[in-house]
């Protein structure tokens, strides 16, 4: 959808080329107060029933247009992981380490995003991943990854609020202004943000997500100067440190280099997943958007490009330009959330350009604001998905006026208040951990994403649909993909803190590195023995509740397109040129 107005690029070929969707007299009908149709009781799914998340007084506004959507996908990724993670993980790893395990990461994020891409846009559901585990897998196994995620954002949110306050003292020394100020400060701008509803949440996170994209596209076209030569030293860098001092560090204290790279290059890998960590949450949005089949679509499909864009280019140069031994980076490894933390910094400042590191330390703070702005967003939406599913007090999915799930908005916010903890200098190293445990939690979502979609299509061959031909968007390369992302977050996932164990036994390390995993498997396990719940059979999962819906909202649209391009006579209009151009990357 275009910048112009309530548009997408959706083109005459997409609509020749769009599945019939067909309706039984025997599938069951629930619909939104929207369309003010009956409820048809014959259903041959005895599972599928109108749900919390369809009962007036609980629903959701479906108020995001694909523009929003768009960003928001993006807009998680960018974040402190790409300007300031890339700092250790150089300085440990050396460049051709950060390509490789970025790029690997990279690749394993996208086909997340494309298997969720494919169940959300064939019946988008409000209550997220767990509304689609629950369906197509197990139900304990929906309350696994709900209250896995949950955690993730309870945690995360107080987090980016402690960052936040910490990138102000790179002006404003704490001694001047304490630094609760600047928490409690960013805490109310989100909050009244997010109870304006979610169409001004996401016209807000559109501009803030635009202004991300700008910054670190201007970062990549700086660094590919400062490489060439075309900084004030008109040194022209090269490929140089990819030789001196080498491609790959070795890890600090193993004898053997052939080891010690080794070990570098997997705590690299382990970087990189926290830099991605967040992609994901655009699922989340789905059960608030227009048009959903084709805005999913369009989002997902845009995915790959922008993740070799933006962390690719940027990794590479940034490995280009900065030796993982320049001791300006090694003194950033051990600074706070500032623009002195950042190799984009060390680069500039190595390249003597005046007056960036305030600027960069803007940009910071821009995407600080903004994540805290989304994650507050996703624990909302997280805690009213949980409600939703019957798995949390029915309280937590009550909406109101504008569509916003009012009392886990209090909750959300109530935990943020964590963040208060940073005044209280000694309190501040407890945030420190708190990354580790958001990694860990991360890789578990991403786990539980794909597990659910190999039970999806079982469920749809066992069902009779045809991909190919039912399917607006399905996911290449599956389910090869979803195997190969599998095997590798499960394996991450276990070794992702062995380097607690390499200079004696790091404790703290360790447990907040791993303690993500018994949470997950306790509340898998034990909502199995208290609701005593069975594994979804392929030919018995709910392929049916609210698609029709669905379908009649992607064939209003198709028509929609179809009269808009006929009143356009094939002419390019300014939101035709925005969606092939612009469009690509906002």
């Amino acid at each position: 959808m275009g910048l112009f107005g309530n548009r997408s690029s959706l083109s005459s070929d997409d609509l020749e080329k769009r599945p019939q969707f067909s309706r039984s007299q025997s599938q069951l009908s629930i619909h939104t107060h929207e369309y003010a149709l009956e409820i048809q009781k014959s259903n041959p799914y005895p599972q599928a029933q109108e749900t919390t998340a369809m009962a007036e007084g609980h629903q959701l506004k479906k108020d995001l247009q694909s523009r929003h959507i768009t960003m928001i996908a993006i807009g998680g990724a960018l974040g402190t992981g790409l300007l300031i993670g890339t700092t250790s993980a150089l300085s440990n790893g050396g460049p051709a380490s950060i390509l490789i395990a970025y790029s690997l990461i990279g690749l394993i994020v996208y086909f997340v995003m494309c298997c969720l891409g494919e169940m959300a846009s064939f019946i988008p559901l409000p209550e997220g991943f767990a509304g689609y585990a629950t369906r197509y897998c197990d139900e304990a196994l929906g309350f696994g990854v709900g209250i896995t995620y949950l955690c993730k954002y309870l945690i995360v949110s107080p987090n980016q609020l402690v960052a936040g306050s910490l990138v102000m003292q790179y002006w404003v020394s704490p001694a001047t202004v304490n630094p609760g100020v600047w928490v409690a400060i960013i805490l109310v701008i989100v909050i009244l943000i997010n109870l304006f509803g979610v169409k001004f949440f996401g016209e807000f996170e559109f501009w803030l997500s635009s202004l991300k994209v700008i910054t670190v596209l201007g970062l990549i076209i700086l660094l590919l100067c400062i490489m060439l030569g075309g900084s004030p030293t008109h040194d022209r860098i090269g490929f140089r440190y990819w030789q001196e001092p080498g491609a790959f560090a070795a890890y600090s204290g193993i004898d053997s280099r052939p080891l010690g790279k080794f070990v570098s290059f997997w705590s690299v890998m382990v970087t990189a997943v926290f830099a991605y960590s967040g992609t994901e949450l655009v699922g989340i949005t789905f059960g608030e958007a227009q048009n959903p089949r084709y805005t999913i679509k369009k989002a997902i499909k845009l995915t790959f490009y922008r993740i070799v864009l933006f962390y690719i280019c940027s990794v590479f140069l940034i490995g280009c330009c900065v030796a993982y031994n320049d001791p300006q980076l090694l003194a950033a490894k051990k600074s706070t959330a500032t623009a002195s933390a950042s190799p984009f910094v060390v680069a500039i400042k190595n390249a003597n350009i005046k007056g960036l590191p305030h600027v960069i330390n803007a940009c910071i703070l821009i995407f600080i604001f903004s994540a805290t702005n989304s994650d507050l967003y996703i624990a909302t939406r997280n805690l009213y998905g949980l409600s939703a599913n019957g798995m949390l007090p029915k309280i937590f999915s009550k909406t109101n006026k504008n569509g916003v799930p009012i009392y886990s908005l209090g909750v959300a916010g109530l935990f943020c208040c964590l963040a208060f903890m940073v005044c209280s200098s000694s309190s501040k190293k407890i945030f420190t951990h708190f990354v580790n445990v958001v990694a860990i939690l991360g890789l578990l979502t991403w786990i539980s994403i794909l597990v659910t979609y190999l039970h999806f299509l079982k469920a749809i061959k066992a069902q009779g649909y045809d991909r190919k031909r039912d399917f607006v968007y399905y996911a290449p390369f599956q389910p090869y993909g979803a195997w190969f992302a599998l095997g590798f977050c499960c394996l991450i996932a276990i070794i992702k803190n062995f380097t607690a164990f390499i200079h004696g036994f790091d404790y703290k390390s360790f447990i907040t590195g791993y303690i993500g995993i018994p949470i997950y498997l306790i509340a898998i396990v034990s909502w199995k023995l208290i609701k005593k719940t069975k594994r979804v059979k392929p030919e018995e999962a709910d392929l049916v509740t609210y698609k029709d819906v669905i379908d009649a909202e992607t064939e209003e649209y198709e028509r929609s397109q179809r009269e808009r391009e006929m009143a356009r006579g094939g002419k390019k209009d300014a939101s035709w040129w925005y969606d092939h151009t612009l469009g690509y990357v906002f």
